[in-house]
């Protein structure tokens, strides 16, 4: 018999291919979990879900533990199990510009994504890094994503920070150029599984099936055809045709994306939180063991 289990959905976008190659590919399934996907209300409710015991689970930023460990050091949630290892985020300009620096956005005017707070505290903290102020970057007024693209094709700004399928749109239009891939920068552990201390010691046995099926979706997406990768998505997302899924899905992959494997090591964990406390959206450093189980967060979970 198949055990019921409530798994919050963050946001609805082609990124998170190996949560949704889980369910259409029955690797959930398989590992005797009957999933029932939640989608939040916005990116903010997730954790409240979890935290009223309204979910069992979510997938979502560490970002956004980390921001409620920062309010609380007693805050119950928990990371396990890295699906998305690198940032999904473009810039996308209006020329080509294969040899991009980040010098380059001097003067420029840039639509930054706002939707939710990772993409900016990472970009800020990559232009640190470079030895560019981010207070010297001319910002658009902050727009929903799908705002700056429309307003990026209207020429309302120069260079626009997207993710998919907004990037793809803008420039099989012909209207934009991707500049930069932040996946560019590596691991930064984006996005895992969360879940309370209290579901992770009462409920351990079903979050482990959760983990083992990622797993085995995190194999198969390696090794999976672009159509098949498209067949996937498209259960989720029938309003864009085959052909975009397949070239947002092969462009990511070939990206290094999606974590070949659910752990998720402290150096992916760490350069996340530098980003967060550069840009202050945290004040304090939050301990690696504090915020993740690394027990769950393997091939083999336990």
């Amino acid at each position: 018999m198949s055990i019921p289990f409530r798994l919050v959905e963050n946001l609805r976008t082609p990124g998170y291919l190996p949560f949704y190659l889980g369910l259409h590919g029955g690797f959930w399934a398989r590992e005797g979990l009957d999933v029932q996907i939640i989608t939040a209300p916005a990116t903010s409710e997730t954790p409240k879900l979890l935290l009223s015991g309204q979910a069992d689970a979510a997938w979502g930023g560490p970002m956004r533990v980390m921001m409620y460990h920062d309010a609380d050091p007693a805050c119950p949630l928990v990371c396990f199990a890295q699906a998305v290892a690198r940032d999904p985020f473009m810039l996308v300009g209006r020329r080509p510009n294969p040899a991009f620096r980040f010098a380059d956005l001097a003067g420029l005017t840039v639509g930054v994504a706002t939707d939710v707070p990772t993409p900016w505290m990472t970009f800020q903290d990559d232009l640190r890094r470079a030895g560019f102020d981010p207070a010297a970057l001319v910002r658009a007024p902050d727009l929903p994503m799908a705002e700056n693209a429309a307003a990026f094709a209207a020429g309302a700004m120069d260079v626009v920070q997207l993710f998919e399928p907004h990037a793809d749109r803008l420039v099989q239009s012909g209207a934009g150029h991707v500049w930069h891939r932040f996946s560019d920068r590596g691991d930064i552990g984006y996005t895992t599984l969360v879940a309370t201390r209290a579901t992770l010691a009462e409920k351990r046995p079903a979050l482990i099936r959760l983990v083992r099926g990622l797993a085995a979706a995190q194999e198969a997406l390696a090794r999976a055809s672009g159509a098949e990768l498209a067949e996937a998505l498209a259960a989720f997302f029938p309003d864009l045709p085959r052909a975009q899924l397949e070239r947002i899905a092969l462009a990511y992959r070939a990206a290094g994306l999606w974590a070949a494997t659910p752990e998720l090591p402290p150096s992916a964990f760490v350069r996340l939180k530098a980003a967060l406390l550069s840009g202050g959206l945290i004040a304090r450093d939050i301990p690696y063991d504090a915020a993740v189980d690394a027990a769950l967060s393997s091939r083999h979970p336990s």
